[in-house]
């Protein structure tokens, strides 16, 4: 039996695998899947291959549901609670089956598997084959703001997370039958309990972090810190943004211009304009903000921490939550009440529609 495996979806998600391999201590011993569903994980893929911190390094082929056209019949509404469901039971099982043929690797080699997004076709592939793993929050508190399992699962909640306790149906964060824990930052934060959920602070990972270990993770994400460095050293006053696939791109783009106008003016000063691009977000920044400095999207934010004389005056987030950025002095989030302005607020205004 292998020790360790992480299937991550996420930039993000692969930098909380390196932090949980760095306190167990023992890093080298775990396997790395990089699912390409919804991510280009780029030059990172071979970086991972050569870095000490994991054994073994698999991309994955995921497919969503979408690429089966047999199962859109399934998730047809019948209007019935009763066939609805029998057509899940069979949606749910039929997903795990077409997916099989696209895993990598054989998961029942593997002591302790942890999965980030569960709600993703590797969750149902787990639960049609009946294989326990370890859930872990998609990106830091994101069930506070989006609690995806109820939102997804609205109406009869109760008696669906019954059916998945039973292993009929996948719900993903902590109600499946063969997910033994879900993992997350801050449980205090989160309006409906879970019994499945167990906190583990990523600042308790954080802070225990050598500069080794940074170092090793800088090597992993950032092809040249010293590039970064240069970008944003001797600018004056600093706004950093940063952007997230929102909206339509004509849209999303007014968005940044109208932030750029509100908070692009620190104590009196003009401030220059860095944007870290977010690795899923295709507007072209080059084009639209000419005269601001751009960071792409290949490495989680969480990098800049680690990188010595890389500091701004202010951030600002839409929905990216900013709690880890320690290298900001004003931190400003805006939420649903901004985003208001921009599209119908059922859109995004996703917990307020959760009702049991």
């Amino acid at each position: 039996m292998k020790d360790r495996i992480y299937v991550c979806h996420t930039f993000y998600h692969v930098y909380v695998a390196c932090l949980k391999e760095f306190q167990i201590a023992d890093g080298g011993k775990a396997t790395l899947v990089l699912s390409k569903m919804s991510n280009n994980f780029g030059k990172m893929v071979e970086r991972a291959k050569k870095s000490p911190i994991f054994d073994e390094v698999y991309e994955y082929d995921e497919k969503l549901d979408t690429f089966f056209p047999e199962l859109a019949p399934l998730k047809e509404n019948s209007g019935n609670i009763a066939i609805n469901m029998l057509k899940r039971i069979k949606f749910c099982r039929r997903f795990g089956q077409l997916q099989e043929q696209y895993v990598p690797v054989d998961f029942k080699d593997y002591k302790e598997i942890y999965v980030f997004c569960d709600s993703d076709p590797i969750g149902y592939y787990l639960n049609y084959k009946k294989i326990r793993y370890h859930a872990l929050e998609d990106g830091l508190d994101c069930i506070r703001y989006y609690d995806t399992a109820r939102y997804d699962n609205r109406g009869h909640f109760k008696f669906k997370a019954f059916m998945a306790s039973l292993g009929l149906i996948h719900i993903q964060n902590g109600y499946g039958r063969f997910c033994i824990d879900m993992e997350v930052n801050d449980i205090s934060v989160l309006k409906y309990p879970c019994p499945k959920y167990v906190e583990l602070p990523r600042k308790t990972l954080t802070d225990r972090l050598t500069q080794q270990e940074k170092n090793l993770m800088l090597e992993l994400f950032v092809d040249n810190p010293k590039e970064i460095q240069e970008k944003v050293e001797g600018k004056g006053k600093t706004l950093l943004v940063l952007s997230e696939p929102l909206c339509d791109l004509d849209t999303r783009a007014k968005i940044f211009k109208d932030i750029i106008r509100d908070y692009g003016t620190i104590n009196g000063q003009k401030a220059s304009v860095i944007i870290k691009q977010h690795p899923r977000d295709l507007l072209d920044y080059k084009k639209e903000f000419p005269d601001a400095c751009l960071l792409d999207g290949s490495f989680p934010m969480e990098m800049l921490n680690f990188i010595e004389n890389v500091r701004f005056d202010r951030l600002v987030s839409v929905y990216t939550v900013v709690d880890s950025i320690q290298f900001v002095d004003e931190k400003i989030y805006l939420g649903d009440d901004f985003m208001d302005k921009y599209e119908a607020p059922e859109i995004h205004r996703q917990n307020e529609a959760i009702t049991d």
